[in-house]
């Protein structure tokens, strides 16, 4: 129908109040608020929409469609979605595929320009997003921002390329996105006033404050793997007007379970002002991006959410312009027609190709995982030498990590890694940012060349692997994503990340998210890329 009326306590974010009354819509537009009386605590409450102010999709393993079929039913009506991540795979066909399968569903997804594509020249990736290419993005109506600027060396060192690329979003007036972690004083500063404007890589206050008095917007991130809102939610109480939450990547089974609407419930439990809270939940995106989402005003797109309270964050009803999309913990957005597209040559690999010899090493370097964080440790240990080879060792918890080229024909790269966890078996990945390629960890060779070559076999995927039983979620589209349905693949992604946990012994919250980012390289301090072992504080390999 073109015209209906909701009733509830409507919550005005921007003027701090909360009134009971009615909502009238018409033909997808809010024509008429009207408040007829005092906040009635026993109704249901109306907010503006929740938004994910930084995300990549893919790292749901959804297409942008699906994604969509999900979030809504937690509230989210849009998400500042950075495609970087099929990008490294697929170039700007990739982009151009997310957003093309975005617009067949009624959510507001807005995308970024990928500006690090490839991220580094330390790796191999799939493709190149040019300075050109970056601005015919930037020039698209769905484009909305340079998305995060990673090559943070680049800006401080005036590359010229990036300078370019941030030159062309500040041309169109499009905000640049950042990712600095760890920048700190005069440094933090030149990369601002080379005109970035936010960061969402922050793992503590004292850097985030450093940020923010400097006039830089800060998210905060709670994903699957990277979880700093402990660390950052105190400074919402001074600061709400230049803060906002993302998710940056969340696994399927964590976006079945919630999405923003978790984070509003955790912050205003920590006794954050729940205005305050819903500025950083939903105003604050909005206006930063220059979103085309109603904020519950007169004359806005009648993008709103009926919660239970202002508690919990329960979410009822879910509206897109005038649209019910979800009611009551069930998506009104139908599953749409996925085609595929893809980047991947590979061969199979043998157990010998992930032989490490030994050359009489007293010490190796080793990666140390950091459960919940996407920075690592560089730590020393005597390795583990059998017939001379150097070997995994679970009993001190030194497992064998490999990066496998997807793209071509190429020596494996190896190393080790402590806190994954795994007693037995092993598991790998074609999810590995950012260039995706096969990231790997395993306790033995003849499993870790079992998981490796099931995902080859089904041109990208998740598989964990022990002896003869083998675990696998296929990835098609790009190898990054399902064509399945989203609870499906949620389903399917619960099941073999419990067994990696409860078989095969790893301790960790998400394996496979945490097992991702081992290959990231922009993120200190130690990680694996194709090309080999490599230092993210001084930029470089090491032995």
């Amino acid at each position: 129908m073109n015209s209906f009326t909701i009733t509830g306590n409507i919550v005005d974010a921007v003027q701090k109040e909360i009134s009971w009354g009615r909502v009238t819509v018409s033909k997808g537009i809010i024509i008429l608020i009207e408040k007829l009386e005092k906040e009635r605590k026993e109704d249901a409450y109306l907010i503006p929409g929740f938004i994910d102010s930084h995300v990549h999709i893919e790292s749901s393993m959804l297409v942008p469609s699906e994604f969509a079929r999900m979030a809504v039913v937690h509230g989210t009506v849009g998400t500042i979605s950075d495609p970087h991540e099929i990008g490294n795979v697929c170039g700007v066909d990739g982009v151009k595929y997310m957003i093309e399968n975005a617009a067949t569903v009624p959510f507001k997804c807005r995308f970024g320009a990928p500006s690090c594509v490839p991220a580094t020249g330390f790796e191999t990736a799939g493709a190149e997003i040019n300075v050109h290419d970056v601005e015919l993005l930037l020039n698209l109506p769905e484009i909305s921002y340079l998305s995060e600027m990673m090559n943070y060396p680049g800006v401080l060192y005036n590359e010229e390329s990036v300078l370019q690329k941030i030159a062309a979003a500040q041309k169109l007036n499009k905000p640049v996105d950042g990712h600095a972690p760890g920048l700190r004083g005069d440094a933090v500063q030149q990369y601002i006033n080379a005109g970035i404007t936010t960061d969402h890589e922050c793992f503590t206050a004292e850097e985030a404050l450093d940020k923010l008095q400097r006039g830089m917007k800060i998210l905060i991130r709670e994903g699957s793997a990277a979880r700093n809102f402990e660390a950052l939610i105190d400074l919402l109480h001074d600061h709400e007007d230049s803060m906002m939450f993302c998710s940056d990547d969340k696994h399927p089974d964590s976006l079945a379970e919630g999405h923003i609407n978790e984070l509003c419930a955790r912050a205003v439990a920590k006794g954050i002002d729940v205005f305050k809270v819903l500025k950083a939940a939903c105003i604050n995106p909005v206006k930063h991006y220059k979103m085309n989402v109603g904020q519950l005003m007169n004359n806005d797109p009648a993008d709103l959410v009926i919660v239970k309270d202002l508690i919990h964050f329960q979410v009822l009803q879910t509206y897109i312009d005038g649209v019910l999309v979800a009611e009551n913990g069930s998506s009104n957005i139908q599953s749409q027609q996925i085609n595929l597209i893809n980047n991947f040559n590979c061969s199979p690999i043998s157990k010998n190709d992930l032989i490490v010899d030994n050359n009489g090493e007293e010490q190796i370097s080793v990666i140390e995982a950091l459960d919940g964080q996407l920075i690592t440790e560089h730590l020393q240990f005597t390795p583990l030498v059998k017939e001379n080879e150097i070997i995994a060792d679970t009993a001190r918890d030194l497992l064998k990590i490999v990066v496998v080229n997807r793209y071509h024909q190429a020596p494996i790269a190896k190393a080790f890694i402590k806190n994954i966890g795994l007693k037995k078996g092993a598991i790998a990945s074609s999810v590995a940012h950012d260039s995706h390629n096969i990231v790997a960890v395993g306790s033995n060779d003849e499993d870790l060349c079992k998981a490796i070559n099931a995902v080859i076999d089904c041109g990208g995927g998740i598989s964990a692997v022990h002896q003869h039983e083998i675990k696998l979620l296929s990835l098609p589209i790009a190898g990054l994503m399902s064509d399945k349905d989203g609870y499906e693949v949620a389903k399917d992604y619960t099941a073999i990340d419990l067994y990696v946990k409860d078989e095969l012994g790893s301790t960790l919250k998400a394996p496979f998210m945490t097992l991702s980012f081992m290959a990231l390289l922009v993120i200190p301090k130690l990680k694996l890329s194709d090309k080999g072992l490599f230092n993210g504080d001084r930029f470089c390999f090491v032995d």
